[in-house]
């Protein structure tokens, strides 16, 4: 897999580097700025890239500009984004365009290496890979709507979805059989007003849009 690494902290860009090619993928180029960005994805176009959201010179979202913009430029470019807090708006963002490939970690994920790679597998490959840590926010965060209708289990059902987890993982997570799963799925569906469709991919995206998008009361 042909990686290009946006941080501008050079000890974790190096430890990146180092963790993807020790685990057989090749980092085609890094970038230590904002501006650097882009003509790195445009001459190298990567099958993934990994960026930073504050990077310089401005240390505000010039890592979240650049993922967009390389959306639009590059259509299905798979784009891993990490940052050090949780940036609801950031995630909203990602998941404004409604498509594949889109991936949002807390920098502390990275040094849980095995769920680091598997986000950035499971992104590459065109899956969603939601910080568990942003899920629960986006879960919690809505007041008065469909959401508070659903069981503790029908949550925590969601959650996983959310993070980008199938069937099979969720039923493993919960120690419960895949057709509960895929009778919990139904339900959160119903309950939130969205198709019943449980074909792969498409309902991670259906549920991530719904919650990015509903207004909050007030709003």
């Amino acid at each position: 897999m042909r990686v290009v690494i946006a941080e501008d902290n050079a000890l974790l860009r190096e430890g990146l580097v180092l963790l993807l090619t020790s685990s057989g993928h090749e980092v085609v180029a890094v970038a230590g700025s904002g501006p650097q960005i882009m003509p790195a994805l445009l001459e190298h176009r990567p099958d993934v890239a990994v960026l930073d959201v504050r990077m310089p010179p401005g240390f505000r979202d010039e890592g979240l500009r650049a993922a967009l913009e390389a959306r639009e430029r590059m259509p299905g470019l798979p784009v891993l984004v990490l940052s050090q807090y949780v940036e609801e708006s950031y995630a909203g963002e990602l998941l404004g365009g409604g498509t594949s490939g889109i991936g949002y970690l807390l920098k502390d994920r990275v040094g849980r290496v095995d769920d680091f790679l598997d986000a950035l597998e499971r992104v590459a490959s065109g899956g969603t890979a939601l910080d568990p840590e942003v899920v629960a926010e986006l879960l919690t965060r809505r007041k008065d709507s469909p959401l508070d209708s659903l069981t503790p289990r029908e949550r925590e059902v969601l959650a996983l979805m959310a993070e980008g987890h199938g069937n099979a993982a969720i039923a493993r997570t919960l120690v419960v059989t895949e057709r509960a799963v895929h009778k919990h799925i139904g339900n959160v569906f119903l309950k939130l007003g969205l198709p019943p469709s449980d074909g792969g991919h498409r309902r991670v995206l259906a549920v991530l849009a719904y919650l990015a998008h509903t207004p909050q009361p007030g709003a």
